[in-house]
């Protein structure tokens, strides 16, 4: 049984979903729930270069309240000024990300991590 991870929002629909299909194929993930455990400046780099992103906002949700009232869309922003935001406002990555060695995906739609198990 491979080791994955889920970083996963119980208030989430596609990350519960995401953690359902999972459990359906026979993996029992570990479950890393990064609102109560926040990821750090390198975490966030380690999993942008795990989903082979370069710009932190394809790890962001767009439309979330902390990235219109911090501005974040402002081009101005820098890769570093991004990562920090994401430190401090955990709701802004996108859930749920699925590791798989070194390898993920954002499980959206949730079948878009079955490529990587």
């Amino acid at each position: 049984m491979k080791n994955l991870t889920i970083y996963h929002n119980p208030r989430c629909s596609k990350s519960r979903q995401t953690l359902e299909l999972l459990s359906q194929k026979g993996f029992q993930p570990e479950v890393v729930e990064y609102l109560k455990t926040p990821l750090n400046e390198s975490d966030i780099e380690a999993l942008m270069s795990k989903l082979n992103i370069q710009d932190p906002r394809k790890m962001m949700r767009l439309k979330e309240k902390d990235y219109t009232d911090n501005n974040l869309g402002d081009d101005s922003i820098s890769h570093d000024q991004l990562i920090t935001a994401m430190t401090k406002y955990p709701k802004l990555i996108e859930r749920p990300i699925v590791v798989n060695g070194n390898q993920a995906k954002i499980g959206r739609p949730p079948e878009a991590v079955l490529d990587i198990l």
